[in-house]
């Protein structure tokens, strides 16, 4: 296929998103810039903090790796800024060091945003987490060797799952 040579056109555009068109292709992209940050936070007994959130696009709950927003409120945001400010509002949980793994798209069919994925290490609790303004998240710490059975209590519940946690699936699911 051919890389469409129009410009894209904006159709709609938000406080937060902007709906593009370029050619036959419809997508959205991220207003003003913002950047999002994904954390991986793996404490010193190997339990993995997760977070729970309902979320209006999917009309359920979810449960989803921490992460937030990079540049949206805090101006010269860098993605490891960001990373640590959300894992504590999010989590309750301080860290010692944050870790740039990479950039990442999760679904390029229909959004241009990527993810900055850090791995936050020396983790320290220092509150409930929880989030901020309203937000409604429930933090879960879950020991490593337990989460593909907690995962699939999860589901059962009718909870939805980020496609992020494959991360820390891949080697239960692709085992043979």
């Amino acid at each position: 296929m051919s890389i469409p040579e129009e410009p894209a056109e904006t159709v709609w555009q938000g406080k937060w998103i902007v709906a593009k068109r370029q050619g036959k292709w419809e997508y959205v992209t991220r207003a003003r810039g913002i950047q999002a940050a994904v954390i991986v936070a793996i404490d010193a007994e190997d339990h993995v903090l997760l977070v729970e959130q309902y979320r209006v696009p999917l009309g359920q709950r979810c449960l989803e790796l921490p992460a937030g927003l990079i540049g949206d409120e805090h101006e010269g945001d860098t993605p490891l800024d960001g990373a640590r400010r959300e894992l504590e509002e999010e989590t309750g949980y301080t860290c010692a060091g944050v870790e740039e793994l990479g950039y990442f798209h999760s679904s390029p069919g229909m959004v241009s945003e990527g993810f900055t994925l850090v791995r936050a290490t020396g983790l320290t609790k220092v509150g409930e987490g929880g989030g901020v303004d309203g937000e409604d998240i429930l933090v879960h710490r879950v020991a490593r060797a337990d989460l593909p059975g907690f995962v699939a209590r999860k589901r059962a519940e009718g909870v939805a799952i980020d496609v992020k946690l494959l991360l820390l699936l891949a080697d239960t699911m692709l085992a043979p």
